[in-house]
């Protein structure tokens, strides 16, 4: 008869199994838990990482260091996922450059480097290479404007596809600086211009143009599209001049509109639930069409009206479509007769809203929730909706949020004691908020209902991108360098 094992020794045997399971357990934990931050301020563009892992509080360009990497000259963000960051920049003036990273130890994967031919007029403190990338784990997805939108094996660097994209021109000359997204088999990208804007989806797979849809009432702007359910439709959300409109993200046919916006945008809304949440300020009152600003910036000899040598030739047959007596020059209302669509003669202003997702046809007087004429919002960093509030930062270090729910205010216009410009975004974690100053000083909040101020760490040169969170890390690029923060 076979001996059965004493029962000690059956003991032993189950706590050894029971402990391998736990290890094992704990090492998926460790796998799973660890949040991708795959495009433009993390997941759907909310800035916010769900991780519970504590994150860093005080660190600089020398403390709690876990790496670092020279990368050229740039301000597109750093993307995360599968163990891997990836990060676009100019090596010089002429050589555009792709660039993946180990996100543990920093070890450089592979380089792509690209002519970059004649590069666009741009305005400071905007750069050439300033499209974040997006990825989905196994591709990177990167736009660059002389070279369109390409995608990358995401392993090893090879060029799965390329597609050309016409160039944007801006009136201001400010130059592209708009980001892709992935949604299910798509890549989708949305390019505002002054000349021809449009949106449009590619097979992530392929590259092949899905659908292509005009939005020839929009002006220069750097808006990045997400993603809302609500009445259990996902809707493709994109803000532009005047109007935050939802598209079918299969199609791209417009499905609502809702007329709340201003003139200029350069922000991101922000979704919780099936809630777009918009901070906006576009200079000027309601007023200041787009006029106001051509004849500010490009009436070079200030005669108060615009000739065709003080436009670039591009614009030129918007030009004459705007001069109806023919004289060879835009005067008042004709100037927006040849840029401005007749049907959405926005203005400037400041403005925070709540518009409810879903709809059909234009949903201005049924799904604005709430409208705030509000001197709070930035005109370039993007709102961050967390702990319960909408949280906001403009020049000078002035801070303000407002409750989700109503609009109702939760602190008036605090300084986060960082004077300056800033260009980043705010970004959440770990019940702290990190807000980026162009003078390279990061100040992290406490949320809550009041701005408790935990640090202020300077990372010694300047910051325009907006960071990433993976991993309990945080990764911060510079003008010229990439860190990896952490405990």
């Amino acid at each position: 008869m076979k001996r059965q094992p004493s029962q000690p020794i059956v003991c032993m045997l189950s706590s050894v199994r029971i402990a391998l399971l736990a290890i094992v357990c704990c090492a998926v934990t460790s796998v799973t838990s660890a949040e991708d931050w795959k495009q433009f301020r993390g997941p759907n563009s909310t800035g916010v990482s769900t991780e519970n892992k504590p994150l860093p509080v005080e660190f600089s360009f020398e403390k709690n260091v876990l790496w670092s990497a020279e990368l050229g000259r740039g301000i597109a963000s750093p993307v995360i996922a599968s163990g891997r960051v990836f990060e676009t920049t100019m090596l010089d003036k002429q050589t555009f450059a792709v660039m993946a990273f180990d996100a543990k130890s920093g070890k450089k994967l592979w380089q792509k480097e690209f002519p970059a031919g004649k590069v666009p007029e741009i305005t400071p403190p905007n750069e050439h290479a300033s499209s974040t990338p997006a990825t989905d784990g196994d591709r990177v997805y990167v736009y660059f404007s002389t070279l369109g939108v390409m995608a990358f094996n995401a392993a090893d660097g090879k060029l799965l596809w390329k597609q050309p994209i016409a160039m944007p021109h801006y009136l201001m000359g400010w130059g592209p600086a708009n980001s892709p997204i992935v949604h299910e088999d798509l890549v989708i990208f949305n390019i505002d211009d002054d000349l021809d804007p449009f949106l449009v989806a590619f097979d992530r797979y392929s590259g092949d143009v899905r659908w292509k849809t005009p939005r020839p009432e929009m002006l220069g702007g750097f808006s990045t599209p997400v993603m809302c359910t609500a009445g259990g439709r996902t809707d493709l959300v994109l803000a532009g001049s005047g109007k935050m409109k939802g598209y079918d993200p299969q199609t791209g046919k417009e499905l609502w509109t809702c007329n709340s916006l201003l003139r200029t945008i350069m922000t991101t809304p922000v979704v919780v639930d099936d809630t777009i949440y918009m901070s906006l300020q576009s200079y000027g009152d309601t007023e200041r069409v787009l006029k106001f600003a051509l004849l500010q910036w490009r009436d070079t000899n200030q005669d108060g009206k615009l000739t065709k040598t003080e436009l670039e030739k591009v614009f030129w047959k918007k030009f004459d479509k705007g001069d109806k007596n023919k004289d060879g020059a835009l005067v008042g209302d004709e100037i927006d007769a040849a840029f401005q669509a007749p049907s959405n003669m926005a203005g400037g202003g400041n403005i925070i809203q709540a518009i409810r997702g879903g709809g059909k046809g234009d949903v201005t007087k049924t799904h604005l929730l709430w409208n705030l004429d509000s001197k709070a919002p930035s005109n370039i960093a993007s709102p961050l909706a967390y702990d319960g509030r909408l949280f906001v930062v403009k020049k000078g270090g002035i801070s303000s949020a407002f409750n989700l729910k109503d609009g109702s205010t939760a602190w008036p216009r605090k300084r986060i004691r960082n004077f300056g410009n800033y260009y980043a975004s705010p970004i959440a974690g770990d019940g702290k908020i990190y807000v980026t100053g162009e003078n390279g000083f990061i100040v992290v909040l406490k949320a809550g209902p009041k701005p408790e101020i935990l640090a202020k760490n300077d990372m010694g040169d300047s910051c325009i991108a907006t960071p990433a969170i993976s991993n309990g890390r945080i990764y911060i690029r510079t003008l010229k360098k990439l860190y990896c923060i952490g405990k």
